[in-house]
């Protein structure tokens, strides 16, 4: 059964769903304070992992606050009131456990993976972490300039530029289009006001979601969740309403309504390419049609970009498609990296098996082989408590619902060739950028 998950409790103290056939347990509660809590209790399972997701990414910065997200990332790990870096370190380091975090255009995890014995300690630290951060004056110019270097590492890599300034190109102004780790001048400018007055708004209790799987107990992990966060100094006696998931409604504003063609110079041996458009917001029904879709043309080595352009041609030894969805908008696009003299044969080989495929849709076969692809990465991906942590924020944050396995592989298999022939006339029509990087001349 699909469960579609509100924004205020139903009177249960917890919802529940078995989902797939290995006995796992879902669960979720609502704190009255607002913060969700669900859980995935795994039978057999010695290990657990956690994540504290803030429903806030690098498009939620206002100006004066643009890369405070990421700024924040970092500084979370940087100490607490009860904590110094080092104790955040060593709590994990001394149990055998790993702790890390990533931030997003749309949400930010702090995680934790440790045995199930070491859970309550891992609720405590990110807990604490999370409600109780120093922001120190001093950490922060230092994590300054360790994020300045982090952006300038990914500088030196042409791939991470090209896909960055692709989101820029289809983006534009849109808020979606600005680089998740922030720029090398916003980070210069941002003040830790302005971090901490992003901290301050964003790092609340109805915008806080814990999700844990593996070797859990719901009413357990609950009390726990509850008891750091109160410790951490949070008020979570009086009933608020969770903060509402984003908007699902189609959002443009700022994307450019023709494409764009840039090249960027690198002094590098292999060029790199990314052509591509909007695509499809993260809600869309035809985002299983999508997935069938990108697995056709570019998701393995029996796709189209890879059959075409390297196993026939031996044009490139990297090409795949690639999709990224998010509220109110996507984005869909082609990569290869060759040879620069190649570039020209390259992106028109990557132009022709999109419109290819808008032109005459696929074949039973491909349609088979990647149905069955898209299955078995589903049920092999869920194979470790950390994809299923991450399962659950999403489903709470993003898409209002968790499918059981069982559900997810019928709506994959219900896609036909009509509908990825139909979506794939629907992107080939988009206004097209292309993005070039590499050793041009003018």
């Amino acid at each position: 059964m699909t469960w579609h998950l509100p924004l205020v409790a139903d009177g249960e103290p917890g919802a529940e769903l078995t989902a797939g056939q290995d006995g796992a347990t879902i669960r979720r509660t609502i704190l009255p304070g607002g913060v969700r809590v669900l859980t995935e209790q795994m039978p057999g399972q010695r290990s657990a992992t956690v994540g504290a997701w803030v429903g806030v990414g690098s498009r939620d910065e206002t100006d004066g606050h643009f890369g405070s997200t990421h700024f924040l990332e970092h500084l979370l790990f940087k100490g607490t009131t009860r904590r110094t870096a080092m104790d955040i370190a060593e709590a994990f380091d001394a149990v055998g456990g790993e702790a890390n975090a990533a931030t997003g255009k749309e949400h930010t995890c702090y995680y934790a993976r440790v045995l199930d014995t070491d859970l309550p300690m891992a609720i405590d630290v990110i807990s604490d972490m999370v409600t109780s951060a120093r922001l120190d004056a001093d950490e922060l110019e230092t994590e300054r300039g360790v994020i300045l270097e982090e952006l300038a590492m990914n500088d030196d890599d042409p791939g991470d530029v090209a896909h960055e300034e692709f989101s820029a190109a289809v983006l534009g102004k849109h808020p979606l289009g600005r680089p998740i780790g922030g720029t090398p001048d916003t980070i210069r400018d941002v003040p830790r006001e302005a971090v901490l007055e992003h901290y301050r708004w964003h790092y609340r209790p109805e915008t806080l979601v814990v999700t844990a799987a593996g070797g859990v107990d719901h009413e357990t992990l609950v009390d726990q969740v509850t008891e750091a966060l109160t410790a951490g100094g949070w008020s979570l006696d009086e009933p608020v309403a969770p903060r509402a998931r984003r908007s699902d409604v189609e959002d443009l504003d700022g994307v450019p309504t023709e494409g764009v063609a840039l090249t960027i110079r690198r002094t590098v041996e292999q060029a790199n390419i990314v052509i591509g458009s909007t695509g499809l917001s993260a809600t869309d029904d035809r985002r299983f049609a999508l997935s069938v879709l990108n697995a056709a043309l570019g998701g393995g080595m029996s796709s189209r970009l890879f059959q075409e352009i390297r196993e026939k041609r031996g044009l490139a030894y990297t090409t795949y498609s690639f999709a990224s969805g998010h509220g109110g908008v996507g984005t869909f696009g082609l990569y290869a990296g060759c040879a620069p003299a190649k570039v020209d044969q390259v992106t028109d080989l990557l132009v022709s098996e999109l419109e290819r495929l808008a032109a005459d849709g696929i074949t039973g076969a491909e349609l088979d082989r990647s149905i069955g692809q898209l299955s078995g990465g589903l049920v092999l991906g869920l194979e470790d408590s950390g994809s299923r942590m991450s399962r659950l924020g999403k489903a709470e944050l993003v898409y209002g619902e968790l499918l059981s396995v069982a559900e997810s592989l019928e709506r994959i298999k219900a896609v036909t060739a009509d509908d990825v022939r139909a979506l794939a006339e629907d992107l080939a029509a988009r206004p097209r950028s292309v993005v070039r990087v590499g050793p041009f001349g003018d």
